[in-house]
């Protein structure tokens, strides 16, 4: 059996992330990066690289801290959204500049991944199946899951769509599905998320005309924003990166920012969430306004349904050539507001007995909220913090099951951020996709993540052998920056080397208690905060600095990058503010690269 003392389970921007800061960091330890697609990229590995796809981010604000995309070297320009093909290739490029391409094995699955109990330890047998090989084992001393959340597409069957004839397919098939866009003369999309957004915005601009489904019991669409927002036109990603606005969003962890003075005035007192409720109300009205919803009667079934405070990271951006709205308001596209009965011979028939012509069928359904890694053994998965069963009567260690522990910690959220008390009603009628009688799924109601930090299990089982850690199971509109350092925190905690650390709790009934209750403080706040999409995993806009700042006190650093009180307050956060990040953490512990 092969033994090595790293595995990374995925090849996207975070596991490419985890496993170079686990290299850089450890470079006498052996690695290998399992990667089930035929390119590394995750979403942005070639296979799904749809027809158009762009970066909602602009340049310098997509990009590892310490690996610019520079405009000579990628050819994209200032001010642009980057094309998906470069972003793969600046994937590529970061994979070769820090030697870790050798170590991708492409085209092969984790099967399973089995704990070693009955040594001190610990580590992982992982049955490995690739497209070359028969099974295959090997033995990782520890292991990192970055399979991410868009890993397994969410692709329900609809009543008849065995006699549609046509294409029906989700939209991660897109570029397998892309003659559609020659062939097709009318598509239904189904699904008001940013890739049916994009999907509309393909099939119409080549010519094809689209009837664009959006569920009358469901989220509605998302929210659409201009690159530039405010009165100020400033780039949403650098709003949501600057300290003195994210001051405005409530957040359990972010004292770590240090603001605690503040954040109590806006958080804690009546004036301080009026005017909380005044800067989402600007944010959102200056979003609508700006495209115009009313102007037309498709464009209206658009304006979002949900306020823009609640919103999380389905919050979008408009990066099209063309103005989107215009297409709208053309023969091309026509909205409906409705539900699918079922599906006919070249026919999408609404519960409302609307008949739509169709040759395709875009599916913008989602992802499945789980895991695609089977641990072992049996029940493990309680402890380790991953997408299970839900249940009524489950054992101490399985810390997502715990209601009671539940209501203690929503007593705490509701009380320090009674904001939150007035949650919004987005739609009454409200039903889940799968719940759905008309269409049918095989999912089941499963307990959403449950990591310290967002990454480890906060189980002593697995605090004690430090063996496993999950990346990218998260996600902010500082993506790349929290790659760079959840992946330099976890090769940190492998080796032992955490300011905080939390393995310290470890046969320490009340502090592995403590523990225990902020990991669930912390996930569950997405519950209350960003409701229509924290239910299965973190999700959060306006938080990611106040998280950034947390981690690096783990870390034992500064979190405070800007030179003089009012830059820290006032000027937005990027991937260049952390550029110097690993050298700090080297002095900080001698110089010395971590052992394994």
């Amino acid at each position: 059996m092969e033994k090595l003392d790293c595995v990374v389970i995925g090849a996207g921007w975070h596991g490419l992330a985890a496993a170079k800061q686990f290299h850089c960091m450890q470079p006498d330890c052996t690695l290998a990066i399992i990667e089930s697609q035929s390119t590394l990229g995750g979403k942005w590995a070639e296979s799904r690289l749809s027809p158009g796809l762009k970066s909602n981010n602009l340049l310098g604000t997509y990009e590892y801290p310490d690996f610019p995309m520079s405009s000579d070297k990628f050819n994209v320009k200032a001010d642009q959204h980057i094309p998906g093909e470069i972003i793969h290739e600046y994937l590529n490029a970061y994979a070769r500049a820090f030697g870790i391409s050798d170590f991708i094995r492409l085209e092969s699955t984790v099967l399973t991944a089995t704990h070693q109990d009955d040594t001190a330890e610990g580590g992982w047998v992982l049955t490995v199946k690739s497209l070359k090989q028969k099974e295959t084992q090997i033995l990782a001393r520890r292991l990192i899951v970055a399979t991410g959340l868009l890993s397994e597409p969410f692709m329900p069957r609809f009543k008849g769509q065995d006699k549609f004839g046509g294409n029906i397919f989700h939209g991660q098939d897109f570029r397998q599905n892309s003659d559609t866009l020659q062939t097709a003369k009318v598509v239904t999309v189904f699904g008001a998320g940013k890739s049916g957004w994009d999907a509309v915005y393909a099939y119409a601009t080549a010519g094809v005309k689209v009837n664009w489904i959006i569920r009358s019991t469901g989220h509605g669409p998302c929210w659409m924003a201009p690159p530039y927002v405010t009165p100020f036109k400033r780039w949403i990603e650098e709003l949501s990166n600057t300290r003195f606005l994210t001051w405005f969003s409530p957040c359990i962890w972010g004292d770590a920012d240090g603001y605690q003075g503040i954040r109590n005035f806006y958080h804690g007192t009546a004036i301080g969430r009026f005017l909380v409720d005044r800067f989402w109300g600007i944010l959102g009205q200056d979003v609508i306004s700006l495209n115009k919803y009313d102007s037309h009667p498709d464009t209206a079934k658009l304006k979002p349904w949900l306020e823009a405070m609640f919103a999380g990271c389905s919050y979008s951006i408009l990066n099209y050539d063309q103005d989107f709205f215009e297409l709208v308001k053309s023969d091309k596209v026509d909205v409906y507001i409705g539900e699918i009965d079922h599906l006919g011979p070249g026919k999408v028939h609404l519960a409302d007995g609307t008949e739509l012509q169709s040759d395709a069928f875009f599916a913008n359904t989602g992802y499945k909220h789980l895991c695609p890694i089977k641990f072992l053994p049996e029940g493990i998965e309680r402890e380790l913090g991953i997408p299970h069963e839900t249940t009524d009567n489950a054992p101490a260690e399985d810390l997502a099951n715990q209601h009671a522990l539940i209501e203690r910690v929503d007593h705490e959220i509701l009380q320090r951020f009674p904001r939150l008390k007035k949650q919004p009603v987005w739609n009454k009628k409200f039903i889940p996709l799968e719940q759905k009688g008309e269409i049918s799924s095989d999912e089941i109601p499963l307990t959403p993540w449950m990591l310290y930090r967002f990454l480890i299990p906060p189980s002593p089982r697995f605090l004690r052998t430090r063996d496993i850690a999950f990346i990218g199971m998260q996600t902010n509109f500082s993506n790349t920056i929290t790659a760079h350092i959840t992946g330099l925190w976890i090769s940190a905690y492998f080796s032992g080397k955490l300011t905080k650390d939390p393995a310290r709790v470890v046969d320490d009934e009340e502090a592995t208690s403590k523990l225990q209750y902020e990991t669930m403080l912390h996930n569950r706040f997405g519950r209350w905060r960003y409701p229509t999409e924290s239910n299965k995993g973190p999700n959060f806009i306006f938080d990611a600095v106040p998280y950034l700042d947390m981690l690096q006190h783990d870390l034992g650093l500064n979190p405070y990058r800007k030179n003089g009180r009012l830059a820290e307050m006032y000027s937005p956060y990027g991937p260049k503010d952390y550029q110097d990040i690993n050298a700090e953490w080297l002095k900080l512990h001698g110089g010395e690269k971590a052992e394994g």
